[in-house]
């Protein structure tokens, strides 16, 4: 079977290398969560302390809480209007009947994806500057409002960063729905329009219907990071004034690894989260095999 197949285990092969020596291989130095890891002694010189870095983050460290808090929050919200987003712009890409349009206006949605997060970081502090911002200039001149520091400010900065995620994504993410939108069987729009169905009813059982197995998969894996947040852009955008809702695990950790070079308790934190996110993935997955007909496994 392998040797008939050579070619494609071929290309397969730069994909599976990739995997195992950046995502598997790493996975041993896990270890050093439950050790005071050395550098001079390495992972297998360095002493075993149990759940001791465990028990310090969420006993003894003071705003371990408030990071979970932040994180989850974060995600929450990013679920609630990030996820949707990418579905119903697919479903309005869907029904423009203008080809050149609608070429048009995907090309401007997917855009974003291919800057930089320093780039839209960049972006949303020049717009949203107090002095100089579109945005403060625009609520000025509309409403006659002073200046507001969006950035300095904790309540605004999880409106911030959810809207940018779904600026820069919404457009990218319509691929696989849109994918999904081609594979429907054309005769049940057909059979669908002479049972008097009109377009908005189409669009709900037909349309909507056969997104239903990808919007089940994408969902399943996006729990699977519900602990963690975009690094990079929380790192671009926080700042000592919006701490309070930006501070997240993983600006925590970053800081408690890297500057600190405390690296058994940034890991024992990351394997945290990426516990949290198993869990919640298998569990999800369990549901949707119980209760529909699309799971991972």
């Amino acid at each position: 079977m392998i040797i008939k197949h050579k070619t494609l285990y071929l290309m397969m092969l730069p994909g599976i290398s990739f995997y195992l020596i950046f995502k598997y291989w790493p996975m041993y130095g896990v270890v050093i969560a439950f050790q005071d890891y050395s550098i001079g002694r390495g992972i297998l010189g360095s002493k075993f302390v149990g759940f001791k870095h465990f028990v310090e983050f969420f006993y003894v460290n003071p705003d371990s809480w408030k990071l979970i808090r932040n994180t989850v929050m974060l995600n929450v919200y990013d679920l609630l209007f990030h996820f949707p987003a990418p579905i119903v712009l697919a479903v309005l890409f869907h029904e423009i009947k203008n080809k050149m349009f609608k070429r048009f206006v995907q090309t401007v949605s997917y855009m974003p994806h291919f800057l930089s997060t320093v780039v839209i970081a960049g972006i949303l502090v020049t717009f949203l500057s107090p002095s100089t911002g579109i945005v403060n200039h625009l609520l000025v001149k509309a409403f006659g409002i002073e200046p507001i520091l969006f950035l300095g400010m904790p309540e605004w900065f999880r409106t911030i960063y959810v809207g940018s995620e779904i600026w820069q994504k919404v457009g990218w993410g319509t691929i696989l729905y849109l994918a999904a939108i081609a594979g429907i069987d054309p005769t049940l729009y057909e059979a669908a329009k002479m049972d008097g169905a009109n377009r908005f009813q189409q669009m709900r059982h037909v349309t909507f219907v056969g997104m239903v197995p990808v919007m089940i998969i994408l969902f399943v894996l996006t729990l699977g990071n519900f602990m963690e947040s975009g690094f990079q852009k929380i790192l671009l955008l926080y700042n000592t004034m919006n701490y309070e809702t930006s501070d997240v695990i993983n600006t925590f950790v970053y800081r408690r690894g890297i500057l600190d070079a405390d690296f058994s308790f940034a890991t024992a934190v990351g394997l945290f989260q990426s516990a949290i996110g198993f869990l919640l993935v298998v569990a999800a997955n369990r549901f949707v095999r119980k209760y529909g007909q699309t799971s991972l496994w």
